[in-house]
């Protein structure tokens, strides 16, 4: 028997519970209609929240890198000596590095997220956590709250701007963020919502969150910094092999049978896919193609080409630049949405009306089976997000990555962790060569009529052995760390601890 600890309540039971669909639909709190919502301080809010041990709080990234947050409430309720905790986070960047002395005394036992990157997923790496690490993926969160599967006791959000009422806005505000898509089914399916705020104005014309729906509001001095919202790589890559591959894929978009008025796309804030949004508007301006929307998290290429016109709209859950904020705030067509708008399986979510999705690897299979979860060594460094949710929806997933970097090849055997399932990936685009996945027979046949390099992605796997070799097995325990869940709950995988 692996070893598992804190999900459901043993293993048989956690494997019958997979995708389980019998649980009761969740409705969202009733209205609350005082206005006197305003508390003085952080100690005054927590004495009235009346926390108590095994509670499950939650909070959203839309400030990525630059929050404040999550770290200025644990940490006082920490000094409350609270224990067995569940953290219900949309996100965990490595800023929120407090976090792992609250793992190692027992605040935390366990945390629910779509992304857990820094000190917090090396901590969680190495067996620290009481309980195992639920990986879901953005669409998956909601879903999980609606059903009911996990109960937010408090939810803690971190709001740009606030009025009296609680009604809050994403996109004004000296650390306006822009969409606030993850925590809008938050305020509504908490037992309580608190909006923690650095700007407080009398009255919003227009919010993002309802008022009806938080509890509390609390007044900081700051809810963390805006510029961190550009953590991770926003700008296209310079490296000639990277530029390569963009011009490839969008090669694999022209010749696809997709490509035609008022297609829709997305595409990640990676140096190759943001090269791959700029051939693609040189494309469209040279075949007069205009697009119907884009959406995921928004950047300023996304938005430039929203602003000349190539696309009719932006469906934006998350901005990734500061440019996307301006945006946002600015521009009509540049819509937020909230996640279960994005991809929630019971709601009508954008993810399914996608036409292509542009999406990065760690490592690929030979089934063509996606890890954006661990690094090639096997430690948590990422998550889904939305990898998953797009992969499904999309009708063309491209999945763009060099073959090997610093001699570590992309494609394996079998991939440590499975974050996507092959069958809902399409091609795969490299320098070397593109491999389409032998579902995708129509693919295949209107690719084969162009002169793109074509081959199979065991060909692929046998041009990267010959040049950098074949890695040695990475050894494991059998202590599980982490279970990594799809889009509808169903276990696509377990993460183990490596073997020391």
């Amino acid at each position: 028997m692996m070893k598992i600890n804190g999900y459901k309540d043993n293993y048989e039971m956690f494997v019958k519970s997979s995708g389980n669909k019998s649980l009761p639909v969740i409705k969202p709190k009733e209205y609350n209609f005082n206005e006197k919502k305003l508390r003085k301080n952080l100690t005054q809010l927590l004495d009235e929240l009346d926390l108590k041990d095994g509670m499950t709080l939650s909070f959203h990234h839309h400030l990525r890198n630059g929050d404040h947050v999550l770290n200025m409430v644990m940490e006082e309720i920490e000094k409350r000596k609270l224990k067995d905790l569940t953290l219900y986070a949309s996100s965990i960047f490595p800023i929120h590095s407090p976090l792992v002395r609250m793992i190692e005394n027992g605040t935390i036992s366990q945390v629910y997220s779509a992304y857990v990157s820094g000190p917090v997923a090396k901590a969680i790496s190495e067996g620290k956590m009481e309980k195992v690490l639920v990986m879901h993926t953005h669409g998956g969160r909601v879903r999980i709250i609606e059903m009911g599967e996990v109960t937010i006791d408090v939810a803690f959000i971190g709001a740009p701007t606030c009025d009296l009422f609680g009604n809050i806005s994403g996109k004004i505000g000296k650390n306006a963020c822009g969409a606030i898509g993850y925590a809008v089914t938050d305020a509504q399916y908490a037992k309580k919502s608190v909006a923690i705020t650095d700007n407080i104005v009398e009255g919003l014309a227009n919010y993002d969150i309802d008022g009806k729906y938080i509890d509390y509001i609390l007044k900081v001095n700051s809810i963390g910094d805006a510029q961190g919202i550009v953590s991770g790589t926003t700008q296209i890559t310079k490296n000639p092999i990277g530029l390569k591959i963009a011009r490839l894929t969008t090669e694999v978009i022209k010749n696809s049978g997709y490509f035609v008025n008022g297609f829709s796309f997305q595409t990640g804030a990676g140096g190759i896919s943001l090269a791959v949004a700029k051939y693609l508007k040189d494309l469209m301006k040279e075949t007069n193609i205009k697009g119907s929307f884009a959406s995921g998290g928004i950047t300023s290429y996304l938005v430039e080409m929203l602003e000349e016109g190539y696309f009719e709209k932006l469906f934006d859950v998350q901005c990734f630049d500061l440019e996307a904020v301006r945006s946002i705030r600015d521009n009509g067509n540049h819509i937020p949405i909230s996640a279960s708008k994005y991809a929630n399986i019971n709601d009508d979510c954008v993810v399914n009306d996608l036409d292509f999705v542009i999406l990065g690897a760690t490592e690929i299979d030979l089934h063509f089976n996606v890890n954006v979860t661990t690094s090639s060594t096997g430690e948590i460094m990422g998550g889904s997000g939305g990898h998953s949710d797009t992969s499904y929806g999309s009708k063309v997933t491209i999945v763009v990555s060099q073959l090997f970097n610093a001699r570590i090849p992309v494609i394996k055997d079998q991939v440590i962790c499975k974050t996507t399932p092959g069958e809902t990936v399409d091609v795969l685009v490299t320098e070397r060569g593109i491999a389409i996945n032998p579902l995708r027979l129509d693919l295949i046949e209107r690719l084969k009529k162009t002169n793109l390099p074509l081959k199979t992605i065991r060909e692929l796997k046998a041009i990267s052995d010959e040049l950098v070799g074949i890695p040695q097995e990475i050894p494991f325990t059998d202590q599980v760390i982490a279970v990594v869940e799809y889009r509808d709950g169903s276990v696509i995988d377990f993460i183990y601890k490596k073997a020391l």
